[in-house]
């Protein structure tokens, strides 16, 4: 009798699911909106002025524990400056194979230069594409920012760009200004 109700009990659960609404994602051409959370490909930021927010100094790296971020830190010049600081990140890079998205980096970054995005198509036919650099992991550019190397357009020193803006309310970001 006992086998007689564990067949009729799988078969009841069988035929629940043969009318229930089949659901059913159109991944490639309709993809699901993401969690505004979700942790996916890393952004490296910039300032308003184009000058990158990385100043090199590799605590992403001491943070991440699947050692997947490699940072290398340059000493910025008066005729070359790629961040507002002493220093920028000359190489960076985040092996995507290693990646467990844990954003631990996000937490550890001093200037909240590193941060996540929304996109989660990473998958690559090479393993040696799934390292992104430092120019795959870049913010682009937007209107009114300048490709670095440049001066510094948003006040006189560091400080001003990590406080409040610049110190002269006369200071344009836009072309018009410099």
């Amino acid at each position: 009798m006992g086998a007689f109700t564990g067949m009729a009990k799988g078969f009841g659960v069988t035929f629940s699911h043969m009318f229930k609404k089949v659901v059913t994602t159109e991944y490639p051409e309709k993809p699901d909106a993401t969690a505004p959370r979700f942790h996916g490909r890393h952004v490296l930021n910039r300032h308003p002025d184009g000058l990158e927010k990385c100043i090199g100094c590799e605590l992403c790296a001491w943070a991440c524990p699947a050692d997947a971020i490699y940072v290398e830190g340059g000493d910025n010049t008066d005729e070359a400056r790629f961040s507002p600081g002493e220093r920028y990140a000359s190489i960076y890079q985040i092996n995507y194979a290693r990646c467990i998205f844990c954003g631990l980096c996000i937490e550890a970054c001093p200037t909240r230069s590193l941060t996540m995005s929304n996109e989660y198509e990473l998958a690559r036919d090479d393993r040696q594409a799934l390292i992104f650099t430092k120019e795959q992991l870049l913010a682009p550019l937007l209107p009114g920012m300048e490709q670095p190397p440049h001066p510094m357009y948003l006040g006189e020193t560091e400080k001003d760009y990590y406080l409040s803006g610049p110190t002269n309310p006369g200071v344009s970001v836009g072309a018009e200004g410099r």
